[in-house]
């Protein structure tokens, strides 16, 4: 082999393969002279050449690591018989402004996880409404190893069952809860119930509340609910899920039909970008906010692990600039702000230790980082104004707040 041949020929080096136990196996390994020990496995190759054909070997391997990996990603993601992945569906739908639910300043607590798109979109929410003194959240932690079932933990007990994970909070709102225990998940404190576990529900609740101290900016306006659903459409199915459907495909066809879609919507986003400052006009409205979660995502996590590389944000002069608007923006009446809704290298470090199927080393890149992605540059896109960038909702608000 190449390798040995190097080995041989090289005068500091000397090649001693000798047999050794080592983490209940056997392993080849070569001593250098004045260098560290190499370790070559179990040198199969090498001490069945002359009995079992190499192609045999390494055919064999191939198809036992792809029938284990797909097995795998499978349990991890659901897949369609064609190999695309298969997002499921959610369970509770019921509403903040129901009857059973009222507008109630403290009653409401949503559980959200950093690493996960979904639950970011949900936390844009409460911080342009300005709604975090009024509905508490309880971040988990990512770590399937810990968790019961799916992988969200927490640090320690949550606030409102003193539970350790969510699978422990959704079996105590919901007796024999049976289904996927996703994030995030809207519960009523009160009446220790599950309200909602869609993600995008949740922010059109947020989004119609009224509470004293928050503000008026209005996500979905009446005149724009159309184009806004029509964008939210092509956003979800061909980036947010679409990039999903990349790194999730278990065949060549469903992943090189997901890029196809992918690429295509990007074109269209950076389009629509040239023309207007936001998504949906020039003032921002939800599209943006469900966009943003996967563009600040996109270059350091999946480009990388979900093969998304044939083009990044940076390809994007109008997507670029809209990123770094998006994430300077000044939201009234907020504690927190767009730019503190996430913590970018937590969650690759998730993406890249946690989604184990697609990356058994664990390893985690280098970058890009948040400082290399420039976000606080300058953007020239507009004022950061309120009046410049948000819509407001007209009174009477559509659903006021109950006197507690």
């Amino acid at each position: 082999m190449l390798q040995d041949s190097l080995l041989e020929g090289h005068p500091f080096f000397m090649k001693q393969a000798r047999w050794r136990p080592k983490a209940s196996r056997l392993t080849v390994v070569f001593a250098a002279r004045d260098g560290p020990e190499v370790d070559k496995g179990l040198g199969i190759l090498e001490w069945t050449g002359s009995l079992v054909p190499q192609g045999l070997l390494v055919k064999g391997a191939k198809n036992g690591w792809k029938l284990a990996w797909k097995t795998m990603m499978k349990e991890l993601a659901p897949q369609t018989a064609d190999g695309s992945y298969s997002r499921p569906s959610y369970d509770f739908q019921a509403r903040i402004g129901d009857a059973n639910f009222p507008v109630e300043s403290g009653r409401y607590h949503i559980y959200v996880g950093n690493a996960c798109p979904w639950c970011h979109r949900v936390v844009l929410a409460l911080i342009v409404r300005g709604l975090t003194e009024h509905i508490s959240v309880t971040w988990a932690a990512d770590d399937p190893e810990r968790a019961s079932r799916g992988g969200w933990v927490f640090n320690s007990p949550e606030p409102v069952f003193g539970k350790n994970d969510l699978r422990e909070v959704y079996d105590a709102a919901q007796t024999r809860y049976k289904g996927r225990c996703t994030a995030p998940l809207l519960i009523d404190k009160k009446q220790q119930k599950l309200v909602s576990n869609e993600s995008s529900d949740i922010m059109r609740m947020l989004n119609s509340v009224s509470l004293p101290g928050c503000n008026d900016i209005d996500l979905y306006p009446s005149h724009l609910q159309s184009e806004i659903d029509e964008v939210n459409d092509l956003v979800y199915d061909k980036i947010n899920n679409g990039v999903y459907k990349s790194g999730f495909s278990t065949s060549q066809e469903a992943y090189d039909r997901a890029q196809s879609e992918l690429y295509t919507a990007l074109a269209a986003v950076e389009q629509r970008l040239s023309q207007h400052r936001f998504l949906v006009g020039d003032k921002l409205t939800e599209a943006d906010l469900r966009l943003y979660p996967t563009i600040i995502r996109f270059d350091s996590a999946y480009a990388i692990l979900f093969k998304c590389s044939k083009h990044r944000v940076s390809d994007y002069p109008n997507l670029k600039a809209w990123l770094r608007d998006m994430y300077q923006l000044k939201v009234p009446s907020s504690g927190l702000q767009v730019k503190d809704s996430v913590d970018v290298a937590d969650a690759c470090r998730s993406y890249f230790q946690q989604l184990f199927p697609l990356n058994p080393g664990g390893i985690v890149p280098a970058g890009p980082t948040l400082d290399d992605l420039k976000l606080s540059e300058a953007h020239g896109r507009g004022s950061p104004e309120m009046g410049a960038v948000f819509h407001e909702h007209k009174a009477p608000s559509a659903t006021p707040a109950m006197a507690v």
